[in-house]
């Protein structure tokens, strides 16, 4: 049985790793939950464990520079503490520390009108202190990176699935009371809860070490994931070009539109790990167990 500490007991990665091990493998992992925010690292003991799975931090609620309330809040939380923690486990002996970073290390999304695909040569760029904590700690950690202490970076783009934040829950709702959506053909890099929680359990299996960056086998359109969203609710959209221009002209001024509508994507090969193994729901499968 191997012993798995995740650090955020209401963490939405967290949980749904929990949830993904106790359904398809109780048999073979032991499963513990830890929140380090009310807890002195100090007194943890992480050598009883066989992988530590970091999920703790501060979500990127803000990440416009020009907002500073939070600034410290992230760079104590997402940084000074990843960082120590990782410090104390490799001093207990863990063997491996598995810290979940974002695609957002490369930067916001491309805007609307261009494309942005991210090859194993792109260079960070992070804009915003969510971005940049959440760099700081990733480069920090990797130093401890050796043969005895692992060091995963996992930097998966757009998690979505049930009870996942962010943009999926809006476009849901928008799904199931609009007869109409534009029909921008954007490319986005995306991934599935329970495709990325077998991906962890991989990695663990495999004790592997080093930058990861796991997807779903498809690039998703958003007018897609909008349509397929409104099918599994039983609903019909109709895509449409009429307001196509009007969009791609405020995508050079308005930044929630190229959230929406821009383009992101790692590079396939990037992604590759065991053949895509870890892809076990197909796009259209996730949205139906997400809706339903």
């Amino acid at each position: 049985m191997k012993k798995i500490l995740i650090t955020g007991v209401n963490s939405f990665i967290g949980n749904s790793f929990e949830n993904w091990i106790k359904n398809n493998y109780s048999q073979n992992y032991d499963i513990y939950k830890i929140s380090l925010r009310n807890n002195d690292i100090s007194n943890i003991d992480f050598s009883f464990y066989d992988a530590v799975l970091y999920v703790t931090g501060i979500a990127h609620a803000d990440t416009n520079k020009k907002h500073t309330e939070n600034k410290e809040l992230y760079y104590k939380i997402n940084t000074e503490l990843t960082v120590e923690t990782a410090k104390k486990a490799k001093k207990d002996g863990l063997k491996q520390f598995i810290y979940l970073s974002s695609i957002i290390v490369y930067s916001n999304s491309g805007k609307i009108n261009e494309k942005k695909i991210i090859n194993i040569n792109t260079k960070e760029m992070p804009e915003g202190f969510y971005g940049d904590s959440k760099l700081r700690a990733d480069k920090e950690i990797m130093k401890l990176n050796d043969e005895c202490f692992k060091v995963v970076s996992v930097r998966p783009p757009m998690i979505y699935g049930k009870g996942a934040k962010g943009n999926y829950p809006k476009l849901s709702r928008l799904s199931k009371i609009t007869p109409i959506f534009p029909d921008i053909k954007n490319e986005r890099s995306m991934i599935y809860i329970d495709n990325l929680c077998e991906f962890l359990r991989l990695i663990i299996d495999n004790c592997e070490r080093g930058y990861f960056y796991p997807q779903n086998r498809e690039y998703v359109a958003t007018a897609d994931m909008v349509k397929m969203i409104a099918k599994a609710n039983g609903k019909k959209i109709r895509l449409i070009k009429s307001f196509n221009p009007i969009i791609k002209a405020l995508g050079n001024k308005i930044d929630i539109i190229n959230k929406v509508f821009g383009n992101l994507v790692y590079d396939k090969s990037m992604s590759n790990y065991l053949d895509f193994k870890y892809c076990v729901f197909d796009f259209e499968q996730s949205i139906m167990q997400t809706e339903k």
